[in-house]
């Protein structure tokens, strides 16, 4: 008579129990980790167009001018593609359109970030660095005037 081996009831509870506990910590790390790099994308685009930006100030000997408003083909067509950059891009790491504002002598850029809602007016931004991950990200005049760094809140 043989005898059966199995695992019993006890144990499956316990190694279930073990996978939870760390399924429960990993998973907001990776959902972090995910936002970080929609950050960073976001930042590296922002970058990217400001660099064309600049580019057509440096032949024209002024900044391209359009509305305050969200970026769509008509802001950057006849100013930056393909000359200055072969696509711009549109949208931020959460899919979220990015806003521009520019005239002669300024420009703006903005990522709404995860919240997908601008806190105010291109214009009326000053905070510097942030550490909430809904804060908006803003680009001006060839540097970052409000971006995060650091350990990220869920604010």
């Amino acid at each position: 008579m043989r005898k059966n081996r199995g695992f019993t009831l006890i144990e499956l509870l316990i190694v279930v129990a073990i996978i939870g506990i760390i399924a429960a910590i990993a998973i907001p790390n990776l959902l972090n980790a995910i936002n970080r790099g929609r950050q960073k994308r976001s930042m590296a685009d922002l970058r990217t167009i400001g660099t064309a930006v600049e580019a057509y100030a440096v032949d024209m000997a002024f900044y391209p001018t359009y509305a305050e408003g969200p970026v769509d083909n008509a802001t950057f067509q006849g100013f930056l593609e393909p000359t200055y950059v072969k696509t711009v891009p549109r949208e931020d790491g959460w899919r979220t359109t990015f806003y521009a504002a520019s005239a002669s002598r300024f420009y703006t850029l903005a990522s709404a970030a995860r919240d997908k809602v601008l806190s105010g007016n291109l214009a009326s931004y000053s905070a510097g660095i942030t550490s909430d991950m809904d804060c908006d990200i803003v680009y001006s005049n060839g540097s970052f005037v409000q971006y995060p760094e650091g350990v990220q809140d869920d604010g």
